[in-house]
């Protein structure tokens, strides 16, 4: 009986050990500190030059560098073998090669010096990698990238940024863009399906990749994976934009091929599958996990070329960074265009965009606009969208979780332009209150005088007298603007004064943004040429001009949209337009054309009859 069951207890530990064997057969490497690497010690590191096979080449150490590196000593190293031949060097998309000397982890190549020695290089050590699991923060901080100008001090192994789906102009764009972040796009195609195994595990030396935009286009970085420990991920061995608690996408990558070059070669390749999500973007490298993924911006973008019956439509993922995201969304869009469009020049768009949000008064902000340019319309037609995102994601009050945002744009080649000619009340004289029909002549590009009608109601409390009323393109400077800067008024002054009595909240904000005058309209309100408080005269408020707001039924004239508003310390919203009052009022209507020049109108303004 003791034999049977000594029996069974060495069967079940055979069993055990059978089981965990594969486990402890590929346990992880141990690390080898700093302070006992050696001068002349000889090892290899790990990475990928081609698809995603692992490849090894040679490392010998030359040294220590006390305190060059961001994050504490570096590892000087030369490098060798058929890998290095081949590359020229160590090139962009190498950073996070781990390298072993007698079986133990050291750290990842990270650092160069460009136009020298390629074969020369610098390694983060692995202990200060290892730090990055340590930290708990997860928000985004704004410390700043590792930047330094100067040839002779060690620089990061600048992590190529792959972009796929984009067309020449966007790219340029783009480029542009980023350059303040020290990122350079190259274009590169997507990668064949059969390349990269769905969900393939990283391990180190395997290519990996950091994702911004991803549908159905995709920019990204791809550097190397250093050391996985379950699914936890360190890699690169220097920041990326050195954010901080980050939340990018993290994505297994495949690579083309090695390009040389007198700076510095790189790896041209392409991120693959979602695999998980970077949590970290610091001096020594990233940090990310395996199997969790981040908060993003869903993008639909749907472009119209009515002069090819072209329909563009295209949707993306963002992700959720202040500073990087309104760029990457309006590149994107105007790459959208571009490809819609096939072509890059003049034209005229119609623009329209609704983004929907958390932490945002209302929840939801929408915009419509009309443009017009001469010489690139599709970079044109962004300019407001990009300022919205901008303004949403950088405000001064609090964050905002953008949840949703659409995009539809109509582009035509032809333009739809036309100048005020001339305007003319129906009658020049009129009481508080009444109605006056102003007669606005247009006169299209390239097209006959036409004639549109504005309504104007003046206001209740008007002294009687004459009243001077401006008529402008909803695009046109407002007149009183440029008699106060004649009247020397600094313009620093005039914008602070406008940040006092308009932007009092984060409402106010929004409202300023979305009911300010299109560019497609005609407008008509009274020219005020009193100086502002404090610029020498007594500034007219909300308070002493008291008046309800309202806004008349549409009406069609000739295909013109006619609306009129009231403008005074409080928020209208009409068919998603909101409109916030300044003591003054308005009325406009919107055209099929982008409206430019201005004229005046002289109204003589009649006491009130206060008989009953």
């Amino acid at each position: 009986m003791i034999f049977l069951l000594n029996t069974w207890k060495r069967c079940l530990l055979l069993f055990i050990i059978m089981i965990f064997l594969p486990f402890t057969a590929q346990a992880y490497p141990s690390t080898m500190p700093i302070d006992q690497i050696q001068k002349g010690m000889r090892g290899i590191a790990k990475t990928v030059v081609s698809g995603t096979t692992i490849e090894d080449f040679n490392v010998e150490v030359l040294g220590i560098m006390a305190q060059p590196g961001a994050s504490g000593n570096l590892i000087l190293v030369k490098t060798s073998g058929d890998v290095i031949e081949r590359t020229g060097g160590i090139v962009q998309g190498m950073s996070g090669s781990p390298v072993y000397i007698d079986g133990k982890l050291v750290g990842a190549i990270a650092y160069g010096w460009p136009l020298t020695d390629h074969t020369i290089g610098m390694v983060t050590p692995i202990a200060d990698m290892l730090k990055l699991w340590d930290i708990s923060d997860t928000k985004p901080s704004m410390e700043t990238k590792l930047q330094n100008n100067s040839t002779l001090q060690p620089k990061p192994m600048v992590t190529p940024l792959m972009v796929s789906g984009f067309g020449e102009s966007a790219l340029s764009m783009l480029k542009e863009k980023l350059s303040p972040f020290q990122l350079m796009p190259y274009a590169v195609g997507n990668v064949p399906q059969s390349e990269v195994a769905p969900n393939a595990a990283f391990e180190p030396g395997s290519a990996a990749g950091i994702e911004l935009v991803r549908g159905d286009v995709s920019i990204g970085a791809i550097g190397t994976v250093t050391y996985t420990e379950g699914n936890k991920v360190l890699a690169f061995g220097h920041p990326f934009l050195q954010k901080g608690g980050v939340s990018y996408f993290m994505t297994n990558a495949s690579i083309f091929t090695v390009v040389n070059g007198l700076e510095s070669g790189f790896k041209v390749g392409t991120t693959g599958d979602l695999v998980g999500m970077v949590t970290q973007d610091r001096k020594a490298g990233i940090a990310g996990v395996i199997g969790q993924y981040p908060s993003v911006i869903p993008i639909r973008i749907t472009v119209n070329d009515v002069n090819t019956n072209k329909i563009q439509d295209d949707a993306v993922q963002v992700v959720q960074n202040e500073e990087l995201a309104p760029i990457l969304s309006a590149t994107t869009a105007y790459n959208v265009i571009e490809k819609a469009m096939d072509r890059v020049g003049a034209g005229t768009a119609n623009v329209s965009f609704t983004i929907t949000a958390r932490n945002m008064p209302g929840q939801t902000l929408q915009r419509e606009n009309m443009f017009y340019s001469p010489a690139n319309i599709g970079e044109t037609a962004v300019g407001e969208f990009f300022e919205a995102l901008n303004l949403l994601m950088n405000n001064q009050f609090n964050p905002v979780d953008i949840m949703d945002v659409k995009v539809k744009v109509e582009v035509d080649k032809e333009r739809k332009t036309a100048s005020i000619v001339s305007a003319k009340a129906q009658a020049t004289t009129a009481k508080p209150g009444d109605t006056v029909a102003i007669n606005v002549q247009l006169k299209p590009f390239r097209g006959e005088p036409i004639t549109r009608t504005v309504n104007f109601t003046v206001p209740q409390e008007q002294a009687p007298g004459p009243l001077l009323l401006e008529v402008r393109g909803g695009g046109m400077v407002p007149l009183t603007q440029l008699l106060l800067s004649q009247q020397g008024v600094d313009e620093a002054l005039l914008k602070g004064i406008k940040a006092k009595t308009k932007t009092k909240s984060f409402e106010d904000t929004l409202n300023n943004f979305v009911s300010r005058d299109r560019n497609n309209t005609v407008v008509v309100e009274i020219l005020d040429t009193q100086m502002p408080a404090g610029a020498g005269g007594e500034e007219k408020t909300a308070e002493n001009k008291a008046v309800d707001t309202e806004v008349l039924p549409q009406s069609q004239d000739d295909d013109t949209s006619l609306k009129v508003k009231k403008k005074r310390e409080l928020t209208i919203e009409n068919k998603g337009e909101v409109a916030t009052a300044q003591a003054k009022y308005k009325a406009f209507i919107t055209t099929d054309y982008i409206v430019d020049n201005d004229t005046q109108v002289l109204l003589n303004v009649e006491a009130k009859d206060t008989k009953k």
